[in-house]
């Protein structure tokens, strides 16, 4: 409780991704950004039978948005095999968990996002005359995510 409003930083996190089937999760513990957790309400408005100058307002469906994940290149191939698999089994998703974590690498609560399908797989810009590390991206679509709030742990 006593860091109920203290503000964490963003930068320290760990992705964990989890294929339906697999037992181990693919080596995601190194991405650099991650971007995308959003959830948004459509409204839909209704004017009253009688009267013009009243409407209501009700809930609509519920969309979530693209998770983007931005890692260095590295020897590993484990997202480029996921997103093969998904592409020869469309019907294969995957579980992610996103853990924020304070400054003493403790969990303070974490983002779980469920029936996750991998849908682009961007390669590194390739620049020689660049000195930059090459960076690849995965961008997953999901169907609903939730905060577990570990605070008072």
């Amino acid at each position: 409780m006593a860091d109920t409003w203290q503000p964490f930083g963003a930068l320290n996190f760990v992705v964990e991704i989890l294929p339906d089937g697999d037992s181990k999760p693919l080596a995601g513990a190194a991405f650099s950004d991650c971007d995308g957790l959003e959830v948004s309400q459509e409204v839909k408005t209704l004017r009253e039978g009688g009267n013009p100058n009243r409407v209501h307002r009700l809930a609509g469906p519920v969309s979530f948005g693209q998770l983007t994940l931005k890692r260095g290149v590295t020897r590993g191939t484990d997202l480029w095999k996921w997103f093969d698999r998904s592409l020869a089994n469309p019907a294969l998703r995957a579980g992610i968990t996103i853990s924020v974590l304070r400054h003493d690498k403790t969990e303070w609560g974490r983002f779980v996002l469920s029936r996750c399908l991998p849908v682009k797989l961007k390669a590194p810009v390739l620049n020689a005359r660049d000195g930059n590390v090459a960076v690849e991206e995965i961008q997953v679509a999901y169907e609903a995510f939730k905060w577990e709030d570990h605070s008072d742990a």
